[in-house]
């Protein structure tokens, strides 16, 4: 049975929740997922997109996410929302422009992210 649109809205914003709370585990990642940044890739597959949410670095800046909107076309999910990132004390975010494209067993197979500068909010 095909996945409806709201379920693959909530599939990619469980992804986009993880990046605050750090905890991939209601994530539903394809073992073959990749991860691409403005032409680069980022997640080489599933456990290691997994294991980035859980502990990477780049992760760990973001406190908080804002203005979370999607759109879906298919299979495509696309996602626009704001990162907040340490310290808090500066107030800054960053745009970030995401497309999921999730497959009809609910798993994100390919995740391509585009960010801007963050700036004081």
């Amino acid at each position: 049975m095909p996945v409806d649109e709201s379920r693959r809205v909530a599939i990619a914003r469980a992804y986009v929740d993880a990046l605050v709370s750090h905890d991939p585990s209601v994530v539903s990642l394809h073992p073959d997922c990749t991860r691409v940044e403005f032409g680069v890739r980022t997640g080489r597959n599933g456990p290691h997109i997994t294991r980035s949410l859980a502990r990477g670095p780049q992760f760990r800046l973001i406190h908080a996410v804002s203005g979370f909107t999607a759109t879906v076309d298919q299979h495509t999910v696309t996602t626009r929302y704001f990162v907040h990132v340490q310290p808090r004390a500066l107030g800054l975010a960053a745009e970030v422009r995401e497309s999921f494209l999730i497959d009809d067993d609910g798993r994100i197979t390919a995740i391509t992210a585009r960010f801007g500068r963050p700036r004081r909010v």
